[in-house]
This record gives C-alpha cells, structure tokens and sequence, in this order.
C-alpha cells in the first residue's frame, strides 16, 4: 500500500505552460503518473504534451476528475492558486512553490482548516509513491518501489541522498513526502507518521529533520506516545551557528532553541534510533530495519 497517492490519483498541474511547470509535468507522465489536466488562466484550450489546458480549476476537475493538484505558480499568485485548488475540490495539493510570503501562507492555513483537503508544501520537492505515482520534483529514478520504508522529511536534497542510500543497500520505500521547510506549512511531521503507523505495507519510518523550530520534538513525542514501528532519525545543522538561517526559511535556531543537538536528545528520548552520520545512513537504516 501507499499513503496519500498512489496509481489512481487524477493529477491537475497548475502552471503547466511554465518553464517549470511543462518540465516536470513531462517526468511525472513519464514516471507513469496519471496528469490529467493543466490549468493556466487565459491559455484554455491549449494542450501540453497531449494534456488539455483550462482556465481554472474548477473545470479541469469537472471535466476530468482529477483529485489533486500540483502547483507550480509564481509566489505572488500561489497562495491564491492553493485556495483555487481547495475549492474545487481536489482532495489532496502539492504546492511545489519556493519563496509565498508567511502572511498568505498564515491566511491559506486558516482558509484549509475548514476544507476537506491535504496541502503538502509550499517549497517542498513533492510526494512519490514508488513505481506507482510521482508528484513534484524528486527524481523518480532513485526510488525503489515495493519495498517496507516510509520516509519523511524537511527537505529536498536530503529526501534525496536518504532514499539513494536506502535504495543501495535494498531497503525499498513505501511512500516519501517532502514536507517542505518553510516556517508555515501544510502536512506535518505528524500528519505522515500517524499516516505510516496505520499502513500496513510500512514497516519502519526515516525521519529527516533540521535547526529550527519544535517539529521534530512533537514528531517524538507522537512516536513515543502512538507508533509501535521502528523510525529512524537524522538531523541536519549540527554545525549551524545560532541566528543564522541554513537553507530554508524555517531553518534558523532563535536563541537557545531549535538546535540540531536539543532535537537529537529528543528523539532519542522517545527511543528513535538517531544516525549523525549521513554517509552512513542506508547501512545504519539496513541495520535498524533488517
């Protein structure tokens, strides 16, 4: 099994005709994924690669029945497009976008809270279910489907090097989600471990944390006080200094929190099994999951 995508998922790309957008609209269709509409306003009618282009999204959804959304609309426009999604009724958004400023995100969370609907992101690479759908940015290559792991993580690049390894030393992945690392965001640490611990095809989690604030701390305390399955832990920004932003704009230790070594400690503390180690992530995964 999957969580939250898997080969029936109907994707609609918002921003298609965009650089960006027609290029990773191309690898996830060539990654077998089922992109089904695009959206940009003003250019319906159009097609990219074969998949017809509507003004919006409420008709894309109407006229093709797609169930999730893929953004990949300029910062200025994308909180608007994430609400767009929302009502249209998608169940899931996948909002790829880096840089939409924290005011509009604190406004798209609160306009979500009363919709029926998962956002995963913004500045996040995406979500893959292995050999099944690939939605965003992660190169589909490096998965190894049917395999026992889910992982999770705060960012792109390291998402990346972690399933690398574990696709080296055999250990293939359920689902990995990219939850982005910006200061407000959708989908949690949580929300993907509590999905993980209720699927019975994902025997053990990587958890992929970095500096800044208390996401990881509450990822422990849900894995000490609610999953029976093994995870494993890594931190990036053991070397960050304080007051200084490392990469995402989440990423920043404020005073005397939010440090990579508070969040070892606390991992350990609810019994993650934590590797400080990243070049020697996959065989310590191999080790801790058999």
């Amino acid at each position: 099994m999957s969580i939250f995508v898997n080969r029936d998922t109907r994707v609609v790309v918002q921003g298609i005709t965009g650089k960006e957008g027609q290029f990773h609209t191309r690898q996830c269709v060539a990654y077998g994924t089922r992109v089904v509409a695009g959206v940009t306003p003003g250019k319906g009618g159009q097609e990219v690669e074969g998949i017809p282009v509507f003004h919006t999204v409420e008709e894309a959804v109407r006229r093709t029945g797609a169930d999730c959304s893929l953004i990949f609309v300029p910062p200025p426009f994308a909180a608007e497009a994430i609400c767009e999604a929302a009502d249209a009724g998608v169940r899931l958004i996948v909002a790829i976008t880096e840089g939409i400023p924290v005011l509009d995100m604190m406004r798209v969370k609160n306009y979500l809270a009363a919709k029926p609907v998962r956002l995963i992101g913004p500045n996040c690479p995406g979500i893959i279910t292995p050999g099944e759908a690939k939605i965003g940015i992660m190169p589909g290559a490096i998965h190894k489907p049917g395999g026992p792991i889910g992982v999770v993580s705060r960012s792109g690049t390291l998402t990346y090097e972690v399933v690398h390894q574990l696709t080296r030393v055999g250990l293939g992945q359920t689902t990995c989600i990219g939850i982005g690392g910006d200061p407000v965001n959708g989908t949690s640490f949580v929300d993907c471990l509590a999905a993980f611990e209720n699927d019975p095809e994902t025997r053990g989690v990587v958890l992929v944390g970095e500096i800044g604030g208390q996401a990881e701390e509450t990822a422990a305390q849900f894995v000490q006080e609610r999953m029976s399955k093994p995870v494993v832990g890594f931190i990036a920004g053991l070397t960050a200094p304080p007051g200084r932003r490392m990469g995402h704009a989440g990423a920043i230790i404020s005073g005397g929190s939010g440090t990579a070594r508070a969040k070892i400690e606390a991992l350990r503390a609810a019994g993650i099994r934590v590797c400080e180690d990243l070049g020697g992530l996959g065989e310590f995964c191999r080790e801790v999951f058999g």
